[in-house]
């Protein structure tokens, strides 16, 4: 088998293929993923040592597959396309964590519901009403970070 990595360790594609070598222990070696991936293990090196800068999206989506790592999607989508940097980024908690913050923000939802029908209503928004908007708007984004945690828990973890 393969060595355990050194230079790569705290990448997160190294990252992740160590942790599906938790599963499968031919993922400690770069020649079997990369075989898995349909990739070279030069690329798969260069992926890992962050040579490659632009990784194609179809690789991200075969690694995040393969490797059962469905937050790798995240990391492209946040980190490494142009248009995807306003993602929240997604905790990789236990389930009872993630069913906690959900909770939170669900107690949320009827007074985010009120604020925004009374900020409509009229079809104006005024400059008074915009930090309240906000506000609403931030309520949202969390409540989205922690729906993405959920899909990706369940994702990980109902195989």
């Amino acid at each position: 088998m393969g060595r355990r990595p050194t230079k790569a360790v705290n990448n997160p594609f190294c990252q992740a293929r160590l942790r599906a070598a938790e599963y499968n222990e031919k993922f400690f070696s770069k020649e079997y993923a990369a075989e898995q991936l349909h990739i070279s293990a030069g690329q798969l090196q260069d992926y890992e040592l962050g040579i490659t800068k632009c990784i194609p999206p179809d690789s991200i989506l075969r690694m995040a597959d393969v490797y059962r790592a469905p937050e790798l999607r995240n990391l492209y989508c946040r980190e490494m396309c142009p248009l995807g940097g306003d993602m929240p980024v997604l905790e990789l908690e236990d389930l009872d964590r993630i069913t906690v913050r959900a909770m939170v923000s669900l107690r949320k939802v009827a007074q985010t519901k009120e604020s925004l029908l009374d900020i409509t209503a009229d079809g104006i928004i005024t400059e008074d009403e915009k930090p309240e908007l906000r506000k609403i708007l931030a309520t949202l984004d969390e409540i989205s970070a922690i729906a993405q945690s959920l899909k990706v828990w369940t994702e990980k973890n109902l195989e």
